[in-house]
């Protein structure tokens, strides 16, 4: 049989093995979790990598836009003062224009150009109503509604004006 100082001896050995397998066990769970962190911060780092290589990107075509913009800004500079040179030409030029085109040689520079243009925009317009009625009265022209097609209305197979809901009838027959 074993005495008291053997059973406690044997009782602190498997006590002792107890506690080192625990010991053993969480340091194999923690070296996983090292692991797992170190992989995560890994792939963080790649993905911030990635992430500040799109911003630059981003920050290059930005740059890009705005020395486009200074062009087209300095081409607009350049576009009003040369509209600015063409309206003082176009200025100096307005009585003589205005001169030619009135009999009497003394209209004014306001009413030059403005003078000139009115006839001809009333006498078009005059040319085109008249073609355009005469067209209608016709009925064969292109671009015209011809006379039957005016007198069905704009739903065809109905009698003008009424639509099918108000009459009880789709296309001329009764639902």
């Amino acid at each position: 049989m074993l005495t008291a100082v053997q059973a406690a001896v044997v009782a602190a050995a498997a006590a002792w093995v107890i506690g080192v397998g625990v010991a053993v066990y969480v340091m194999l769970k923690a070296a996983r979790v090292m692991s797992d962190t170190a992989t995560a911060v890994t792939g963080l780092r790649e993905s911030g990598d990635v992430l500040i290589e799109r911003a630059n990107a981003a920050i290059d075509r930005a740059g890009e836009q705005i020395a486009k913009t200074e062009a087209v800004t300095a081409s607009m500079a350049g576009v009003t003062a040369t509209m600015s040179e063409l309206d003082g030409h176009l200025t100096a030029l307005s009585p003589a224009a205005a001169g030619g085109a009135s009999a009497t040689g003394g209209a004014s520079a306001i009413a030059g150009a403005s003078a000139a243009g009115k006839p001809l925009t009333w006498a078009a317009a005059l040319v085109f109503g008249i073609r355009w009625a005469v067209g209608m009265r016709r009925g064969g022209r292109p671009g015209t509604v011809p006379q039957a097609s005016r007198r069905a209305g704009p739903w065809p197979g109905r009698e003008a004006g009424r639509r099918a809901a108000l009459t009880g009838r789709a296309n001329g027959t009764r639902r």
